[in-house]
């Protein structure tokens, strides 16, 4: 396993958190360039973390983007306007394309969602570099915040131990029963957006790009109609197409490597074993 890169020695830096507890303590600001499944980038500023990028699952850009909130061309001005991309975020606001709360609001859903993701695979290695300019607008999360609130989305959506892994990296059809009358009319519309993109060609990072929506946000929802019968998994011999969602072992938020078994596919949760309260409104 290779240790992070730094100009001086890091304590504890046995895996990413204890590295960002680390850096927190010592109120560095850099980027951690994480490789794995998916992988990634976790920007700290001043010890605090203020954004994370992953393939695992959507950026601010993406959810902008995919979700119609700004245009390509508006988003390509922006770009164009800023070439260090440091100033991305006061750029938008000050062109009227977000407003400044919404903005925090947005930003800190896409950490936490980009958190999330990746603690669903053990990253390969991780490595301390100079400060990347990122896209982020709100005043840095404490490692400690940050892994309880990857801590609280697994414990929504657990059903079994492994289970949040299985249904993150398993591509969904609709079941028989969505092919009901007005059974799909009875959903909400966010849960009819769900299923109508399982088409068992993709998984649920698929989902939430697609939509423009975050990842945990589209496996609650998908959670849900694994629960009502309405969606199952689909068998990758069917068509032979591998999943693009990212692959990983037995959930440890963030951690090192791992022996952990392959988990089964999608569990279904028992009754009174898994209950929890609604998301908050950044999920």
């Amino acid at each position: 396993m290779t240790q992070p890169g730094t100009e001086e020695p890091l304590v504890d830096s046995r895996n990413v958190p204890a590295l960002l507890s680390a850096l927190r303590d010592r109120a560095r600001s850099c980027t951690v360039l994480v490789t794995g499944t998916p992988g990634g980038s976790i920007h700290v500023r001043d010890g605090l973390v203020v954004a994370m990028e992953t393939p695992g699952a959507p950026g601010i850009e993406g959810l902008l983007l995919r979700s119609g909130r700004i245009s390509e061309e508006a988003w390509a001005e922006v770009r164009a306007s800023d070439t260090t991309h440091e100033h991305l975020a006061d750029e938008l606001v000050a062109r009227g394309l977000v407003g400044a709360g919404e903005l925090e609001v947005i930003s800190l859903g896409a950490l936490f969602d980009a958190a999330f993701a990746l603690s669903l695979a053990v990253p390969d290695t991780w490595q301390v570099a100079d400060p990347v300019p990122t896209l982020h607008r709100n005043p840095g999360i404490t490692p400690e915040r940050l892994l309880d609130e990857v801590s609280r989305r697994i414990n929504l959506l657990a059903g079994e131990p492994g289970s949040v892994a299985a249904l993150a990296r398993t591509r969904v059809r609709p079941a028989a029963a969505a092919g009901l009358p007005g059974a799909a009319a009875r959903l909400p519309a966010r849960h009819q957006e769900v299923l109508t993109h399982a088409n068992g060609r993709g998984t649920a990072r698929d989902i939430a790009f697609a939509l423009g929506r975050g990842l945990f946000a589209v496996m609650m929802d998908l959670r849900h109609l694994l629960d009502r019968g309405l969606v199952q998994p689909h068998s990758p011999s069917a068509d032979g197409r591998p999943s693009t969602a990212a692959r990983g072992a037995h959930p440890a938020p963030l951690a090192g490597p791992s022996t952990a078994p392959d988990p089964a596919p999608l569990p279904r949760r028992r009754p009174g074993r898994n209950s929890a309260p609604e998301p908050r409104p950044h999920d």
